[in-house]
């Protein structure tokens, strides 16, 4: 092969890698545009479940465990609930 046609051949090849990583660049912000819009709607789907837990414990009607257990008198045991049951929220969507 003369170095002519050869040095053709391998501007070629490198103008095409370049078309493939724009390509491979445009699929990253794609699938990150994605993933985004996932985690925004499990953010929004646990950020109601703490406020119901935050809205229960101010009324007195949070309990632990279950409705049979004790009300609820502390903050910080409220906020351990909310967060717990926003990680289960989570955990269902996928």
């Amino acid at each position: 092969m003369n170095k002519g046609l050869k040095s053709g051949i391998i501007k070629h090849l490198k103008s095409d890698m370049k078309t493939f990583e724009h390509e491979k660049e445009d699929d990253k912000k794609l699938i990150r545009k994605i993933m985004k819009k996932r985690h925004e709607r499990k953010e929004k789907k646990s950020e109601k479940k703490i406020e119901k837990v935050e809205r229960e414990y101010k009324e007195g009607k949070l309990h632990s465990g279950s409705k049979k257990g004790p009300i609820v008198t502390n903050p910080k045991q409220a906020i351990a609930i909310a967060l717990s049951e926003s990680r289960r929220a989570k955990k269902k969507r996928k």
